[in-house]
């Protein structure tokens, strides 16, 4: 006998092939193959204990404080880990116990029922001058050349701005911003590009996301997470996608000194928000995108990039938008020209986490590294 110790993220479901599991076989082993790993704060003692438990009677585990079955503290923060099928278990366990773990059994529930999605990449087009990254501005006609070129390149998406939110970027009128991205609309409706690739717009002004709802575009990508109820009425009528962003602030005064107690929990309360204001206004069709760089520190974009996988619990679409920020410069000084390892490096995280959409500046290089990360999956022994 040989053992052969196989990569963690291998496809589960073409590994179980290859060895002759029947399709029920797969069913139950795919649920056994991915390990999870859930930091729980602020967790009643009783309920540790109970946890504990009932973990260890199927297999899990609950990491505590030593002191923990002394009960000396109200609450404490404890690990759980536990397989894709255990957390299913436990989350029928904790139905009926005490101690807010009833609650606890909703979340997980959550997580053991997540949503796979289709990965697509959003090409990044700025029809103006103020753009962090120069390579990106393009007007008139070049804007349509740019947009065939990230089509034959393999963009899904292509998502169009004609106003800057770099960190300090200064604000634009409702009339100059559709002054600016008209004629490109008006030149990419003429082309029929729209029935060559979802159209996205970059805006939180009504004025100009009418003009584009009515010119074929379908993605609303609003940095405001929904804020205006104008625009929240037009997503409804022309039944568009939005992506609802989190941000702390605004362009003006989003870095300075941005706070949070949790960064994770903040950015998941400010989405259940916005996602309940979407239904109230008849919106289905919802991405989430944690806004890399809007109001955060390096560390708050690690720790939501690297713990992508806490949103997905909300059942919609992870969108990460990394590309060529300077976070990258934070971690190895370098302009944005030399920022696209650090890039895919960012993304390739993300998407193993979660993400589905990844919106940056580099289709082709993006598209290929996807590539190549698909086949590694699907590569077995």
């Amino acid at each position: 006998m040989k053992i052969i110790k196989l990569d963690s993220q291998v496809d589960c479901d073409l590994i179980l092939k290859k060895i002759g599991s029947t399709k029920a076989g797969i069913k139950i082993m795919r649920d056994k193959m991915q390990t999870n790993l859930f930091y729980l704060k602020d967790i009643k003692t009783p309920a540790a204990n109970i946890l504990k438990q009932d973990a260890l009677s199927i297999g899990a585990d609950l990491a505590v404080e030593k002191d923990t079955i002394l009960y000396k503290d109200e609450t404490i923060d404890a690990l759980l880990i536990a397989t894709d099928k255990q957390i299913k278990i436990l989350s029928r366990k904790e139905l009926a116990q005490p101690f807010g773990l009833k609650g606890l059994a909703m979340e997980l529930k959550r997580y053991a029922n997540v949503n796979k999605y289709k990965t697509e990449i959003m090409g990044i087009l700025n029809a103006n001058e103020d753009s962090f990254y120069e390579r990106s501005r393009f007007s008139g006609l070049s804007a349509v050349s740019r947009i065939e070129q990230m089509i034959e390149e393999g963009a899904d998406i292509v998502d169009i701005g004609a106003v800057s939110s770099r960190p300090g970027s200064d604000a634009v009128d409702a009339k100059e911003e559709l002054e600016r991205i008209t004629p490109i609309i008006d030149a990419i409706y003429k082309q029929k590009l729209h029935d060559r690739v979802v159209l996205s717009l970059d805006s939180y002004q009504p004025l100009v996301i009418e003009y584009a709802l009515d010119r074929g575009f379908k993605i609303v990508n609003d940095i405001t997470g929904l804020s205006d109820d104008k625009v929240t009425k037009l997503v409804a009528k022309y039944e568009a996608r939005v992506v609802i962003m989190h941000m702390q602030g605004s362009p003006q005064d989003m870095q300075k000194n941005p706070l949070y107690e949790n960064v994770l929990l903040e950015v998941e309360a400010f989405f259940k928000q916005k996602v309940q204001k979407a239904h109230d206004f008849g919106i289905k069709d919802i991405v989430l995108d944690i806004g890399v760089g809007f109001g955060k520190t390096l560390s708050h974009n690690l720790q939501l990039i690297k713990h992508l996988s806490h949103f997905k619990k909300l059942e919609f679409p992870l969108l990460v938008g990394a590309s060529r920020k300077s976070m990258i410069d934070a971690i190895s000084p370098s302009s944005a020209d030399e920022r696209l390892a650090g890039t895919l490096a960012l993304h390739l995280k993300a998407l193993d986490e979660g993400a589905s959409i990844i919106r940056c500046h580099d289709v082709k290089e993006h598209k290929q590294a996807f590539e190549v990360r698909e086949k590694l999956r699907e590569t077995l022994i």
